[in-house]
């Protein structure tokens, strides 16, 4: 095996490791990586708004 396989197959054990121990705080890491997502988005439109204004 390649260690890029191993890799993900580590990464994909912890999400499930994490979902199975403790669903709460996964859901609460899923929405604070979806609202860094949203702010970023918000930045670049406030920026492209801004420049072609």
């Amino acid at each position: 095996m390649d260690v890029k396989k191993i890799l993900t197959l580590a990464a994909i054990a912890l999400v499930i490791y994490l979902l199975l121990n403790d669903p709460q705080g996964a859901a609460n890491g899923v929405q604070n990586v979806f609202g860094w997502l949203r702010d970023a988005a918000q930045a670049v439109i406030t920026f492209i708004q801004r420049l072609f204004a």
